[in-house]
């Protein structure tokens, strides 16, 4: 199964999280199939926090894929 999730890319204590389409029986740290956007929880007043490109997801969700429960708050958050 497909599924939308949060892979962490970032360094010890500079946590970084790409949004990538994923399938869901490999490593959350192994290779992906597409990479969606970006979430930084660190990010200062002038930086950009959460990046999401709204067009793709719904494109995967439409091909069956599954948001993780993170994912899914992100989205609506955003679309708020």
């Amino acid at each position: 199964m497909v599924v939308k999730r949060m892979a962490r890319v970032g360094a010890k204590k500079r946590t970084f999280y790409s949004n990538v389409v994923d399938e869901k029986s490999l490593a959350p740290r192994g290779r992906y199939i597409e990479r969606l956007g970006f979430y930084n929880p660190r990010a200062t007043e002038n930086e950009e926090k959460l990046r999401l490109d709204r067009d793709r997801i719904e494109y995967w969700v439409g091909k069956g894929a599954k948001l993780s429960d993170s994912v899914a708050t992100l989205y609506k958050k955003q679309a708020a």
